[in-house]
């Protein structure tokens, strides 16, 4: 039997806090997890690849791994070139006591991110995959806080219930101001940066021009990134307001740099949207990877419906962790 196949079997399985299973069971998955073992090597990682509108991340239970991720093994795994290439890994927390379903979200950077749109997206999907969902609503506790998501389209897209959006500047943080951080203004490379900060349970800076680009995006956006006032550092996001109900947006993500795409970051910029008066509370984000459909409550609270595809499935080489240690340069 392939390994892929006994290790599908495994996670069909479960821990007992997914699946109602008698005491044999309990007995056929330890057995199969040390057959997993002694067939794959104790270093070898199996892994799934899914994008959502060209943000693609890996997703890897940590049953299935000895230790954890280190941050030198994330910068690895992730590098496009002498790794397998990701926006970041998502690591299903499958020992976790105080949520039936976790998930750590690691950026290429080897950091920990707070929240992901696309990557809860993602994560959701996975568990559709693995027969643990439906397509009925199920919570996901996060770095960020608890959301909850729901399978649409046969997995195809993903609704999730990002939390609310946080204006208020302890909360975000941004140092140096005490309430809502609203058109204030950064000095960077010789010019006046009008912006404004907003929490989706990870940090966020929108800039609002009439004209944005790419090229823009990479040159300013890692300056932003780091910028003293953010403690945590930021998302960066650049806004075209098309009219009231359509934005376009060019995405620095913190810890990953240029995306195609971000969840968390389409939210931010239809809040901050929203909340200048430029824009209605339903709002469809525009990125170079796709469209994400933003709508708000009264309370700031967000709900983002977008696509998902899985790409493949894989196992990383021992040889691979062999040279892990090594600098990229």
């Amino acid at each position: 039997m392939k390994i892929a196949g006994l290790l599908a079997e495994m996670r069909d399985i479960g821990p007992k806090k997914h699946r109602n299973i008698c005491f044999f069971g309990f007995i056929r998955y330890g057995i199969l997890k040390i057959i997993i073992r002694i067939l794959s090597g104790e270093n070898k990682m199996i892994f799934l690849k899914y994008q959502a509108l060209g943000n693609d991340y890996l997703v890897i239970d940590e049953a299935s791994v000895n230790d954890p991720i280190s941050v030198d093994q994330a910068r690895r795994i992730c590098h496009r070139n002498f790794g397998i290439g990701s926006d970041g890994i998502l690591v299903f927390v499958s020992s976790a006591q105080n949520s039936r379903f976790q998930v750590k979200i690691i950026n290429p950077d080897g950091s920990e991110a707070e929240k992901s749109g696309n990557g809860l997206r993602i994560f959701a999907r996975y568990l559709f995959d693995r027969g643990l969902v439906t397509d009925r609503a199920f919570k996901v506790m996060t770095l960020g806080g608890e959301v909850t998501c729901q399978i649409l389209d046969n997995g195809k897209a993903v609704r999730v219930n990002m939390g609310s959006a946080v204006f208020d500047a302890k909360k975000i943080p941004v140092k140096g101001y005490d309430n809502d951080v609203l058109r204030q203004h950064l000095n960077i490379e010789e010019q006046q940066i009008e912006f404004s900060a907003v929490s989706m349970g990870n940090p966020h800076c929108v800039i609002i021009k009439d004209r944005i680009s790419e090229k823009e995006a990479k040159a300013l956006g890692p300056l932003i990134e780091t910028y003293p006032i953010f403690p945590n550092r930021t998302n960066v996001q650049f806004v075209e307001v098309m009219d009231r109900a359509n934005i376009k947006l060019e995405i620095w993500e913190r810890g990953a740099g240029y995306t195609l795409s971000s969840g968390t970051s389409s939210c931010a910029a239809a809040a901050v949207s929203c909340r200048l008066g430029l824009c209605d509370k339903q709002i469809t984000a525009h990125m170079p990877g796709g469209e994400i459909n933003i709508l708000f409550d009264d309370q700031w609270g967000v709900t983002m419906e977008g696509s998902v595809s899985k790409v493949f499935e894989a196992s990383l080489a021992n040889e691979f962790f062999e040279e892990i240690q090594k600098r990229i340069h």
